[in-house]
């Protein structure tokens, strides 16, 4: 069953509210000690070709007023009244350390190209002083230059800015919004530990258009405590009615050590059943694209052109840089997660200033390669490329997943797709095992069908990985 998202790569995506059952990949690394080195603490994934410089960058602005009860990630809860943070000392010497650790970054070519995207995910950005995100674009800028047409994303809540910060937000270069609305029902909102309510919502949406803000994308919830198919009914019709160019939708997983993991029960009720949590992700699919969303990733929704470009960086497999607390890079071939626990944090920033963080040497095998562009690739409606999948994997392997995937196509949750992407018939692909020398130029794509295919996503990744990495 579908858990929506998985923790950002690795903290660094923007879906917050939750995380998908684990699956068994190399590209998950975090650490829970203190951090000397990238050395000790990172998960090596040096490919067999040379990797471009990253074009992106994801930015961590840990501060919240308060922890929802379903959130595990890294925060700093500031207080349910801390909306003036003007002079908030614990921002600014956050922001002072988060650009010291930009600077401190091994200086790459200068003839790199400029950052394409960045994005600025928490934690509640927009608690987050126009004048401390401007020095961080700033020392972005300085550092790796930044592209006249660059993305610049920021997640921001309900009741946390006004038309007036909205403003130096888009002054600033901030041309992408991400609003975490979660629900439209005033019970859940509570329910959830939210900070906001139904008023700051229908407020949050006014000012977003009253601004001018174009491309702007709604975070919702499903399988919340006590929601029923009415309630998620009315969340997609009113998110539809607010014609947000992107939507962003998320089955909540209860994770360990959250208010939620110590009331609730994954599948017991006041949580919905797994059948029920189906439902609300067929009510999602059939909602959004029946009113013009392209379903182009497992959780994510856009009106045509309106994907977002920061998170397929992540799709596509592409390196991008993290900054800040419990943030998580991947560069020159490395994942790597910073420290957690603000401390620790502070003790990375200053090794790295000290030359004591150095690049890691050791390189992973081909097989943890394979399982991270299979895994990215079958989250995406465009699905994995078998033809650069073979040029860089081998035709053996690609033989080998399509036998694997045989079954589903025949129920419907794997489709294969030929070079004008066609989706091919069950026995065409029959034909082409029996002559195996025609898989190395057909099918030209693997894909997971909508909904079904991406509702059986955990179980079909996890068979691919058994394929790859026997």
């Amino acid at each position: 069953m579908l858990k929506s998202s998985f923790t950002p790569i690795f903290s660094t995506f923007p879906a917050k509210p939750l995380s998908p059952k684990p699956l068994p990949n190399a590209i998950f690394s975090c650490f829970t000690h203190t951090a000397p080195t990238v050395r000790q603490n990172a998960s090596p994934n040096t490919p067999t070709t040379i990797l471009p410089p990253p074009t992106s960058a994801y930015i961590h602005l840990p501060f919240c007023r308060k922890r929802c009860h379903y959130c595990d990630f890294t925060i700093v809860a500031l207080g349910s009244s801390s909306n003036q943070t003007e002079d908030d000392p614990r921002m600014i010497n956050y922001v002072q350390l988060l650009c010291r650790e930009i600077n401190a970054m091994k200086a790459e070519n200068k003839a790199n190209p400029p950052l394409e995207t960045v994005f600025f995910g928490g934690g509640t950005p927009s608690l987050v002083p126009p004048k401390l995100v401007s020095s961080i674009l700033e020392t972005l800028r300085l550092k790796f230059g930044l592209s006249s047409d660059s993305e610049i994303s920021m997640e921001m809540d309900p009741g946390t800015f006004d038309a007036k910060k909205m403003k130096d937000m888009m002054e600033l270069g901030v041309n992408r919004v991400s609003l975490g609305v979660q629900a439209f029902q005033e019970e859940l909102l509570k329910a959830c530990g939210r900070a906001h309510g139904l008023r700051e919502v229908y407020e949050a949406i006014e000012i977003v258009g009253s601004c001018g803000v174009e491309n702007w994308s709604m975070d919702l919830i499903s399988s919340l405590p006590h929601q029923t198919p009415e309630m998620w009914e009315e969340s997609l019709r009113l998110t539809v009615e607010a014609c947000p160019t992107h939507v962003s939708v998320y089955d909540l997983q209860v994770e360990q050590g959250t208010k939620f993991g110590s009331l609730y029960t994954p599948g017991e009720f006041p949580l919905p059943s797994e059948t029920r949590s189906s439902e609300f992700y067929r009510m999602a699919s059939r909602t959004l694209s029946d009113a013009g969303y392209n379903h182009y990733e497992i959780s994510s929704y856009c009106k045509s052109g309106y994907h977002c470009k920061h998170n397929l960086t992540y799709w596509k497999n592409k390196p991008f840089y993290a900054f800040g607390l419990g943030s998580a890079s991947y560069v020159d071939g490395v994942r790597f997660s910073r420290p957690k626990r603000m401390k620790e944090y502070m003790g990375y920033v200053e090794n790295l200033e000290n030359g004591l963080v150095d690049s890691c040497e050791s390189t992973s095998s081909a097989q943890d390669m394979a399982t991270d562009v299979v895994m990215l690739s079958l989250r995406t409606s465009r699905g994995l490329d078998m033809k650069s999948f073979g040029e860089e994997y081998g035709s053996s392997l690609v033989l080998a997943l399509c036998k694997a995937y045989k079954p589903y196509v025949e129920s419907g949750h794997v489709v294969f797709l030929d070079e004008q992407r066609r989706a091919m018939a069950a026995d065409e692909l029959n034909a082409l095992l029996v002559n195996e020398d025609k898989i190395e130029r057909s099918p030209a794509y693997i894909r997971l069908s909508d909904p079904d295919g991406f509702l059986l996503s955990n179980e079909l990744i996890s068979l691919a990985f058994a394929v790859v990495a026997p």
